[in-house]
């Protein structure tokens, strides 16, 4: 394997994953139009951001460890298509299809 290619793939997974997570965390704005207060806005906030630590974490497990990290992505990737239902395809392309993507590009 040339050492273009090994770079690629060693970095590739971990932008996109960094990305992915931000991207995730987008959704937790939407707290801010509930008008809930302080505490409720604190709370809510830490409530949307969940998912977002949990890949954050999974992230810097596979940064260390590939193979973990990358059953980790298709873990998450399957877990929301087995639990999160009614939602149109394209969210599931989204929101499952890419960690399943990173978690492959860590197996690569």
């Amino acid at each position: 394997m040339n050492k273009t290619l090994k770079k690629f793939l060693f970095w590739t997974p971990r932008i996109t994953g960094i990305l992915f997570i931000l991207f995730i965390s987008l959704f937790a704005l939407d707290i801010f139009d509930e008008q809930l207060g302080f505490w409720g806005t604190i709370v809510g906030l830490f409530m949307h951001l969940i998912p977002s630590m949990l890949l954050t974490i999974a992230l810097i497990i596979a940064w260390k460890w590939e193979w973990v990290g990358a059953a980790l992505f298709i873990g998450w990737a399957v877990w929301y298509m087995v639990f999160m239902q009614g939602f149109f395809w394209t969210v599931y392309v989204i929101i499952a299809g890419l960690p399943a993507l990173i978690g492959l590009l860590f197996l690569a």
